[in-house]
């Protein structure tokens, strides 16, 4: 088993960085690998991802929501993977975030990506991309 810790700091309040983070479909737009999320159910939803050239489908459930503070899920099929996700405030209009992952590479491919940091290089730039997503743009 592998496990991957990131944290980023953004600007905006926890609750805005919250509700962004619940939107799971927009996961795309700042996950790299992820085609595309869909909610099967209030808490299920069939992943779409891209890894080593390879597409793979998986079913996660939530397993715990605490607004304004956390979210957990698992795997429920396809890879193995659970993680959670911590919202800290850090004062009114700036907020921590903190991804906790643990995955099981399967097959040569996640094997060798797994040794090489590639899953943590991944989790660190989804990070700094969900940053950018997530603050407002800066006036020119």
């Amino acid at each position: 088993m592998s496990e991957v810790i990131e944290a980023v700091e953004v600007d905006v309040p926890v609750a805005a960085a919250y509700a962004q983070w619940t939107r799971f479909e927009e996961f795309p737009a700042f996950m790299e690998g992820v085609d595309k999320v869909v909610r099967t159910g209030e808490d299920h939803m069939v992943w779409t991802i891209e890894v080593g050239g390879q597409k793979r489908e998986f079913e996660a459930v939530v397993t715990e929501q605490v607004p304004g503070e956390r979210i957990a899920w698992r795997t429920t099929d396809g890879v193995t993977h659970a993680g959670v996700v911590t919202f800290h405030h850090l004062s009114d209009t700036r907020s921590r975030i903190t991804l906790q992952l643990q995955t099981v590479p399967e097959g040569v491919v996640e094997q060798l990506g797994d040794k090489l940091g590639l899953v943590k290089a991944r989790a660190k730039g989804d990070m700094k991309r969900f940053k950018a997503f997530v603050e407002p743009a800066s006036p020119a």
